[in-house]
């Protein structure tokens, strides 16, 4: 019995660690979602401690208002940005029809 545990050892080592599962899409999404809630508000409080330099910042960014929003907890980003996102980025948009008829071109010119 502990031979076959051993061999099983070797073999596991030989062979390497197993790769990861990779994410679903939805996973992904997902996962997207919370990192990017989770740093935003990791960013917000940092600009909101004492060792953050408020005038330097505002005095070097092109909309202090927003950002002073942006730090008392509005979104990052404006309905219009979110908007032109969706069409360039979304189903349909602009970057997603150029990779597709990218990819068709290639197989042609294959």
């Amino acid at each position: 019995n502990w031979c076959r545990c051993a061999g099983r050892r070797v073999q596991s080592a030989r062979l390497g660690p197993s790769p990861p599962r990779l994410l679903t899409e939805e996973e992904f999404r997902l996962q997207g979602e919370v990192e990017t809630r989770k740093a935003l508000e990791e960013l917000r409080n940092y600009c909101r401690s004492p060792d953050f330099s408020a005038w330097t910042a505002v005095s070097r960014i092109q909309s202090p208002k927003r950002f002073a929003d942006f730090v008392g907890g509005a979104c990052h980003v404006t309905p219009r940005e979110v908007s032109v996102h969706e069409q360039e980025y979304g189903l349909g948009g602009s970057f997603l029809e150029d990779q597709l008829f990218e990819e068709e071109e290639e197989e042609e010119d294959d």
